[in-house]
This record gives structure tokens, sequence and C-alpha cells, in this order.
């Protein structure tokens, strides 16, 4: 899953949230310099992602993709299930995406001391351009997936992200309707984390 999927199965609590964002940058030795909460949501994260990889939902949603993206079909499935996510959002948090995200924004700037290099490069364009809520709509994870593509080390593919969504809309959706509470389901089972948001 992608950013907001992993703020999201945070369940409101600051400390693993912080810790579920940054998940992907943190290697090695480095997880044991984290305070104890932080380096939980980077241990849920992994379980997250694990979780994720391994469903067959998720594997249908990939190999149908592959032949647009390769190797980049994994980064392409996180991207569109944000997406609808996102656009969907009022279905699963009582608090409206524009508030969630601002207050992700607000709340991260508390966290400078154990944001790795790589995030906080990161958010000096995730945070002006507020990717969280841009995911919303096609338009927005467009753009999102033709700025990984520039950055990609090689032929993703991903500039196209739009358009293959669009093509395959219903489809992708179904797919996330059924694999997104199972992945809720996990999280809770696993982590005890009630995930209605306030």
């Amino acid at each position: 899953m992608n950013f907001l999927a992993h703020l999201y199965l945070s369940g409101g609590d600051d400390d693993l949230m912080i810790g579920n964002f940054i998940g992907d940058h943190i290697r090695g030795n480095a997880i044991n310099d984290l305070p104890e909460r932080i380096r939980q949501g980077v241990l849920l994260h992994r379980k997250i992602d694990q979780f994720t990889d391994q469903h067959p939902i998720v594997h249908q949603t990939r190999i149908r993709i592959r032949p647009h993206f390769g190797k980049y079909s994994v980064v392409a499935s996180d991207l569109f299930y944000d997406h609808f996510l996102a656009s969907r959002w009022n279905e699963y948090s009582k608090t409206e995406l524009h508030d969630f995200a601002d207050g992700f924004y607000r709340k991260i700037e508390d966290y400078h001391e154990v944001i790795p290099e790589r995030t906080k490069h990161m958010l000096t364009h995730m945070i002006p351009h507020n990717w969280l809520v841009g995911y919303a709509s096609l338009q927005g994870i467009g753009k999102a997936m033709k700025g990984m593509s520039r950055r990609a080390s090689f032929t993703s593919g991903l500039e196209k992200g739009e358009e293959v969504l669009l093509e395959g809309y219903e489809k992708y959706g179904q797919e996330f309707s059924l694999f997104f509470p199972e992945l809720i389901g996990f999280v809770r089972n696993d982590s005890g984390i009630d995930l209605i948001q306030e």
C-alpha cells in the first residue's frame, strides 16, 4: 500500500503513524534507534506490505497491469489502491480527507529528529502539492505517477498510469473494495487498532 493507506491504518496513533509513514526509508539497524512506539509503526508498515504482497486479489491486479508497468506494477497497484481509498474516503473515515491530510502535515513537524533524510526530501514535494488529497482524482494520481516515472531508474511506464487506471477503472475498484476490508481486519487483529476515525 502507498502513503495514504499506511497513515489510515495507524488508527490515529501519532507515533505509530510516523513509524508507518517512514517505514520504507528505515534500513538495517536504524530501527533500533527509534522510540519504541515509532519502531512498532515501522514494523506495522512491514506487516501491511507483506500481507498486501501475498494477497491473491492484489496479485490479480498486478498481473493485469504488468504488461504496462513491468516490475513497477507493485508501485502502480499501490497507487491505484490509494486512489480508491482517497476517492471513497468517507466510507472509511468520519474525518474529511482534507482535514486528515492537514492534521498529518502538522503532526510530522514535531518529529523532525526521527525523520530520515530521504523522507524529509520527499516531504518538500508532498506537502506543498498535497499528495494525499490529490490521490482522490484521476488527474492527481496521474500526476503522482508521472512524477515517479521521472524519478525511476529504469523505464517504468508509470507516466501512463492515469490512462491505464481509467481503462480498467471498474475492475480495479472492485478489487480494492474486496481487498481493503481484509487488510483492515488483518491490522485490527494483529495490532488491536480501531480504524474507525473520529
